[in-house]
């Protein structure tokens, strides 16, 4: 009996550890969220900075807007207590976008001035587009600041089919656009019609494509935030039960 308390207490330390490792990733690393949008068109995404100490603040956010494919539209959305500075850098080969040439884009959104503390996180939303259509992604590299000055480096670019790095940078992923959808969202919506409307009617569908976007990403949120807590009860119950027994198989060798 006790031989079989003892073996039931290490298995139920293992399982707690087991389900704390999986409950982690949930909060494990900056991501972009949602984690893909169609290719031509325009997105609202968030930036999910999850603070990753038990004793610092994050206290910045650094995100590079790669220029290899550059965004025309890169605009933040005010986050209440953090500071935003956009950084544009000159092209060296102009786009395109509605008929105007564009001969600077965003290269970086710098976040500062608010805390994020242990515990908790944080997203920093941006609207982004028109979204290139000769990429199958885009990624978003990131210098997370603590308070105590440590820097984390969100920059290293995952590979299909390799493990995931201790350091993964941000990435959107680009699809097709779906069948009926018009196109490439808000580029063709400039493109349609008699001509008239121009940028009102592209600001509309932009305006709703953001919401849709948002709402998503709301929802995708709540999904994940709850498979976390929910992960993270069940391994506080497998752990009190594991010291339970433990605690009552010591009992039961004293009394032998």
């Amino acid at each position: 009996m006790n031989a079989m308390l003892r073996r039931l207490s290490v298995v139920g330390g293992a399982a707690a550890g087991t389900v704390a490792l999986l409950a982690a990733p949930a909060f494990a690393h900056v991501s972009v969220q949602p984690g893909q949008a169609e290719k031509g068109g325009f997105s609202t995404i968030n930036l999910k900075v999850p603070n990753e100490r038990d004793n610092a603040s994050t206290v910045k956010l650094e995100v590079t807007v790669p220029t290899d494919h550059p965004l025309a539209s890169v605009m933040p959305q005010p986050v209440p207590g953090w500071d935003v500075e956009v950084t544009r850098t000159k092209l060296d080969k102009p786009i395109e976008m509605h008929g105007k040439k564009i001969s600077e884009a965003v290269s970086k959104v710098t976040w500062t001035g608010g805390t994020i503390e242990p515990g908790m996180f944080q997203q920093f939303p941006l609207s982004v587009g028109q979204l290139p259509e000769d990429a199958d992604r885009i990624v978003f590299k990131a210098l997370q600041t603590y308070d105590n000055k440590e820097v984390v480096r969100w920059i290293e670019v995952p590979e299909e089919g390799e493990a995931e790095p201790d350091h993964p940078a941000p990435v959107l992923k680009l699809v097709e656009p779906a069948a009926g959808s018009g196109g490439h969202g808000h580029g063709a919506g400039h493109q349609g019609g008699n001509g008239k409307g121009g940028h009102g009617e592209d600001a509309a569908e932009h305006d709703a494509q953001a919401a849709a976007a948002t709402k998503q990403t709301a929802a995708s949120n709540d999904d994940s935030d709850t498979t976390a807590r929910v992960l993270g009860i069940v391994g506080i119950v497998v752990g009190v039960a594991g010291v339970a027994f433990g605690v009552l198989a010591g009992r039961r060798r004293s009394a032998a």
